[in-house]
């Protein structure tokens, strides 16, 4: 048997309720849950990391070309501690 390994999809955040955890004009992942569809929420990993559930009305759904996919992958999601970095 074959395994496939899931491709999270990619949406811009466009409304936000609470912006600490999301950050209109933001890309989020969104992760596959078919309960969360059946009552019009995704899955999203927000600002603090966590996977949770959404409106789906919040985000614009995009299908970026793929060379823009790997590019956004290689990018750390959360930002490096500037306390690690040396002073100047």
């Amino acid at each position: 048997m074959a395994t496939s390994k899931i491709t999270p999809k990619l949406a811009i955040c466009i409304r936000s309720d609470d912006p600490d955890l999301l950050t209109p004009r933001m890309i989020y992942e969104i992760l596959p849950d078919k309960n969360a569809a059946k009552s019009s929420h995704v899955r999203v990993i927000d600002n603090e990391g966590e996977d949770y559930l959404y409106p789906a009305k919040f985000f614009l759904f995009v299908d970026f070309p793929l060379t823009v996919k790997r590019t956004l992958r290689k990018i750390p999601s959360r930002p490096v501690s500037t306390s690690r970095l040396p002073r100047v």
